[in-house]
């Protein structure tokens, strides 16, 4: 009979200690030395414009705050708010318009539309206006009235910019009724929704999703975009101070006071449009 032999079971390797494990799992922070020396290099340079700008007695700062707020300067910034106004209403309300002929089942009808934004895409709006001025060259009456009394540099203003911006907004609109899902429409009318309901209700409420930051950027731009006006006469607010700097020679200092000007009124509209989109997007992943 074979000899018995004392047999130990295996021996369980010891558990790793706190020490230890905090030891191999310790997180070595990436070290972004490149970001943080560029960073300083940047605030370095902005620190030396700004220091530069506020130094340079060329730029006049005085003659600046002293005609910030002068009459014709404010008359002319009303004029550029107004005339922004306007066209962008008039804009959509044309390029809405022409979105739902181009998303028509006729042809005729999405073959004008094509037409209409085609060519006021294709044209600087330079050109245009200077056309729409000149207009009277080509039919010097209308309605029985002298073109040059009918159409002042005002409304030529307004119609020249009005017909450019449509081309635009019609994208605009027609991109964000494309945006919304098929299947939720036709959902609607399966509940029995009119075609109104279903656009108010369904519709309109997703597509200005994508609707409004691309219409925010055209107001901007179009409020920066009257100042073209000013080669037609039209008294906004760069033409204000033009008048002002043929008179006085003081050019750098007016420039600047259309400038800052230019930079409130775009920064108050940026933070409208940051509201605006706020609201469209509740619910959603873009809302914050």
């Amino acid at each position: 009979m074979p000899a018995q032999t004392d047999t130990l079971p295996p021996t369980l390797p010891a558990p790793p200690t706190k020490n230890d494990g905090a030891e191999r799992l310790r997180i070595v922070p990436v070290r972004r030395t490149g970001q943080w020396t560029t960073a300083v290099a940047v605030l370095a340079l902005l620190v030396l414009a700004l220091n530069s700008i506020a130094r340079n007695d060329a730029f006049q700062w005085d003659v600046v705050a002293e005609y910030f707020a002068t009459t014709a300067v404010l008359r002319g910034l009303g004029l550029t708010l107004w005339l922004t106004a306007l066209v962008m209403v008039l804009g959509f309300a044309l390029g809405t318009l022409l979105a739902v002929l181009r998303m028509s089942g006729n042809a005729v009808l999405r073959t004008v539309s094509w037409g209409y934004i085609w060519l006021f895409r294709s044209t600087p709006v330079l050109v245009q206006l200077l056309f729409w001025f000149n207009i009277g060259a080509l039919y010097p009456r209308i309605l029985g009235i002298r073109t040059v009394d009918l159409l002042g540099p005002v409304t030529v203003a307004v119609i020249g910019l009005t017909l450019h911006e449509a081309a635009y907004a019609a994208e605009v609109v027609r991109g964000g009724v494309l945006s919304v899902e098929r299947g939720q429409i036709e959902a609607a009318q399966s509940l029995g929704l009119g075609p109104w309901r279903r656009f108010r209700r369904i519709v309109l409420p997703q597509a200005m999703r994508s609707i409004v930051p691309p219409a925010g950027n055209m107001l901007i731009g179009t409020l920066k975009g009257t100042s073209i006006v000013s080669v037609i006469a039209v008294q906004d607010l760069l033409y204000s101070v033009q008048l002002v700097y043929h008179r006085t020679y003081q050019v750098i200092p007016l420039l600047l006071v259309a400038t800052l000007w230019y930079a409130v009124v775009t920064s108050l509209l940026s933070i409208g449009q940051h509201y605006v989109e706020r609201h469209y997007a509740r619910g959603t992943a873009g809302a914050r």
